[in-house]
């Protein structure tokens, strides 16, 4: 597999993505350097937003995502792993299952849960070895919810935070789906449907689906 191409979804080579990289295309960076910048970049420059689905798999493209001010776990993952190949990083999309167990009632309102499916990370390869990261907690939100903001140092793994500041249990992980080359849309779209029923319902009359 080649996890530096660029692809349908992480379509790097446009001016969208090369206008967000063109500052990390230098030799005064190392690769971990690289890596730890864009993932704060993307991590606090897109606000978190669990709501708001779309159907269309253009919508999944990073080209499409970089317009918007914000994005879920996916939207901010395709993004990262756009960016990092981008500047010769090799990256790939990671999806699992988790529950979230702090500041719930609107997603059990929205989504009939608190198990959030499928949710997305990174996978990047520094030094010798492939590190989970996830961006998808903005620094202001993680304030919100008492939670430290999730960081990444480019040698250990950065993934969700099983407790808050209070020792609470904050995230859980449930399944592992593993990682993928490019973006496996119809994989999502299938999970989603299977876990969210009703909100595939929503999504007959709309190609973007605002909870």
């Amino acid at each position: 597999m080649d996890y530096l191409a660029a692809t349908a979804y992480f379509d790097y080579e446009t001016d969208e993505i090369q206008n967000i990289v063109k500052e990390f295309k230098t030799d005064k960076l190392t690769n971990k350097e690289k890596a730890i910048q864009l993932y704060f970049n993307i991590r606090d420059g897109w606000k978190y937003d669990p709501y708001t689905i779309s159907f269309l798999k253009e919508a999944y493209k990073a080209s499409y995502i970089v317009k918007k001010t914000t994005g879920h776990c996916i939207d901010k993952s395709i993004l990262l792993v756009a960016c990092l190949r981008a500047v010769g990083i090799p990256a790939r999309i990671h999806l699992a299952k988790v529950k979230n167990h702090i500041a719930v009632e609107r997603l059990i309102q929205k989504f009939g849960t608190n198990e959030l499916t499928p949710h997305g990370m990174i996978n990047v390869y520094l030094n010798g070895k492939w590190l989970k990261a996830s961006p998808a907690f903005n620094e202001s939100l993680c304030k919100m919810c008492n939670v430290a903001p999730l960081a990444f140092d480019g040698e250990n793994d950065s993934i969700l935070q099983e407790f808050n500041n209070e020792g609470n249990v904050f995230m859980e992980y449930l399944e592992d789906y593993g990682y993928f080359e490019d973006v496996p849309v119809d994989f999502m779209l299938t999970n989603m449907k299977e876990h969210y029923p009703e909100i595939m319902d929503l999504a007959k009359d709309s190609d973007v689906v605002k909870l």
